[in-house]
């Protein structure tokens, strides 16, 4: 017999079936994720300074989780997404991890993406959606909670876009809070006032540093790092290696 402050048997047994689908999504993705990190993994990409350790049990099916849809679960397709460019029913869904202090981030972001972004996104192809993590310290903590301060205002792609444009070619950015702030003027977001409260908002920092975690237990322990339909990318590679990765997730969607 249960008392008052004790949880049915019926209780526990749905919180242990739940916990047990929980971890089988979380492991599946990871390993999914861990075997193409390494398989990939090649110059242009910057590591995390304390990369997760990253599970190999794949669960009973031994396949990486999907959403109904095919997409991988980390992909949001929300149309209101601030941190989001492309048609919200596009064929393929790229997925990037970014600090705004890693020097290839930025590079990618100057060299390549705006190709990409005629070619793929402006012609319904792709869209591609964005995940802040903090792998350089405190001040990626910082610029990362500055960037979601932006995405409240709806100007996340244009803040992200000018930090990467001003970033040393090696390195990391020193994005102080002056400088964060600095960003925000030069992107016109319309309330600097709330963007500057925004910086102090504990639940954004705790948002980033949750968001951090989950990346590396999916076995992104590097960035930029890329996941298009089923396949993942790692580093800031060539335009051309792009274009490829891309058309094949294209023709693998239909």
């Amino acid at each position: 017999m249960s008392t008052p402050n004790t949880p049915s048997r019926h209780t526990l047994e749905a919180n242990y079936r739940r916990s047990r689908i929980l971890n089988w999504v979380l492991s599946a993705v990871a390993v999914f994720l861990a075997v193409v990190v390494v398989a990939q993994m090649v110059e242009g990409s910057s590591a995390a300074e304390e990369p997760a350790a990253v599970t190999t049990d794949t669960g009973e099916s031994g396949e990486p989780a999907q959403s109904a849809a095919g997409d991988m679960e980390f992909v949001r397709r929300d149309a209101t997404d601030p941190k989001a460019i492309g048609n919200v029913d596009a064929p393929v869904v790229m997925t990037e991890w970014i600090d705004l202090r890693c020097p290839f981030c930025a590079a990618f972001s100057r060299d390549t993406l705006p190709g990409l972004i005629a070619d793929y996104v402006d012609t319904g192809k792709v869209r591609i959606e964005f995940i802040d993590v903090a792998y350089f310290g405190e001040q990626s903590v910082d610029a990362a909670v500055a960037a979601q301060a932006a995405a409240n205002q709806d100007r996340y792609v244009e803040y992200t876009t000018a930090i990467f444009g001003d970033a040393p070619e090696k390195g990391h950015a020193d994005l102080t809070r002056d400088v964060l702030i600095d960003f925000a003027e030069q992107v016109g977001v319309p309330d600097i006032a709330r963007f500057t409260a925004d910086l102090d908002d504990p639940a954004l920092e705790q948002k980033v540093r949750a968001g951090t975690q989950q990346a590396q237990q999916l076995g992104v322990t590097a960035v930029p790092f890329f996941v298009a339909g089923q396949t993942a990318l790692s580093g800031a590679q060539p335009a051309s290696t792009f274009r490829e990765y891309l058309d094949e997730a294209v023709a693998a969607a239909g």
